[in-house]
């Protein structure tokens, strides 16, 4: 049971990658327009449930926001914290906790096949079949730009292949106390990932501990060598090119039954925030109320100091 208390009327730069780049030319990613599918004029699973009725005091497009202090546990912010919903692409950060956990050879090559294709959502990726990546290059592509052929080569080629790693998954959860949290996939393009904020806050206290997980979510852009060609791969958070920001591990993701979402661990006027934001009108909304949230802390930060409260986020056991 969680008793901290909200302080909201609502109730409910770059870095270098440890991998080398290769020196071949250089193929600049074009910005391609979404898939069709994934764009589809349809209602959210938040919207279907009356999540975006509301007002809260900050005035945030997302119908589900959750803020709380790394250090103290204090939530600062809290609106439909408890919804369970879609979570698209923030599946990722777990399916990367897994396979760093697992601490399996990072320079093992792994080849894409048409087992990894999307047949869920119609999604394209430029990551062809019979494309062979190291399993480092396919973690760094999952987690900073939502690669989901990278995903889920990674969650196949896991030991025992893909239902242990999706069983992996669920156990891992619930070991963190994420009671919310049910997984069926490693990438999120089904709608059956599902999460509720707070469950998620727990899930980024805990990948914060890892050092690969925080330095290859935050890279603001990689290339990878796929045959004669090299791959310019960037970072779907924009924030984390925009020095007023102080981030320290992230992941972004969409569905259209999960709308836009962001969880983020960042350092605001002295503080280590959790900030997790799910079900977000709009393309750029969820970054605009990371934004919202950031000038609201900032502007109570000489008013109100730290207090700690009662166990929000799980520990993370000794490994």
């Amino acid at each position: 049971m969680f008793h901290a208390q909200a302080q909201t009327k609502q109730s409910n730069t770059a870095k270098q990658s440890v991998y080398k780049k290769p020196a071949t030319k250089v193929q600049v990613a074009r910005k391609r327009a979404p898939s069709r599918v994934l764009i589809a004029d349809k209602p959210t699973y938040g919207q279907l449930a009356g999540l975006h009725g509301g007002v809260d005091a900050l005035a945030l497009k997302s119908s589900v926001a959750f803020v709380v202090d790394q250090d103290t546990n204090e939530v600062l912010f809290k609106k439909n914290e408890l919804a369970v919903l879609p979570i698209a692409s923030i599946t990722k950060l777990m399916t990367g906790l897994l396979v760093t956990e697992a601490k399996l050879p990072m320079d093992e090559p792994i080849t894409i096949t048409q087992s990894d294709v999307d047949t869920e959502k119609g999604s394209s990726s430029r990551l062809k079949v019979g494309a062979t990546l190291s399993r480092g290059e396919l973690l760094h592509l999952a987690l900073m730009s939502s690669e989901n052929r990278a995903a889920h080569a990674l969650g196949r080629s896991y030991p025992g292949g893909l239902e242990v790693f999706v069983e992996t998954m669920n156990a891992k959860a619930k070991t963190l106390g994420m009671r919310d949290t049910s997984y069926v996939e490693p990438t999120g393009l089904s709608s059956k990932n599902q999460s509720s904020a707070r469950d998620l806050a727990t899930l980024v206290n805990f990948a914060y501990g890892d050092a690969t997980l925080r330095e290859l979510s935050t890279s603001t852009g990689y290339q990878v060598a796929v045959g004669a060609r090299t791959l310019q791969f960037n970072n779907t958070n924009r924030l984390v090119k925009n020095p007023a920001w102080d981030i320290g591990l992230q992941k972004t993701g969409y569905i259209s039954e999960a709308g836009q979402c962001l969880v983020m661990q960042a350092k605001v006027a002295g503080r280590k925030l959790i900030m997790v934001f799910l079900d977000s009108k709009g393309k750029l909304t969820r970054l605009a109320d990371a934004e919202r949230v950031k000038r609201w802390v900032e502007s109570i930060a000489s008013v109100a100091p730290p207090v700690a409260t009662s166990q929000v986020l799980g520990k993370s056991p000794n490994t």
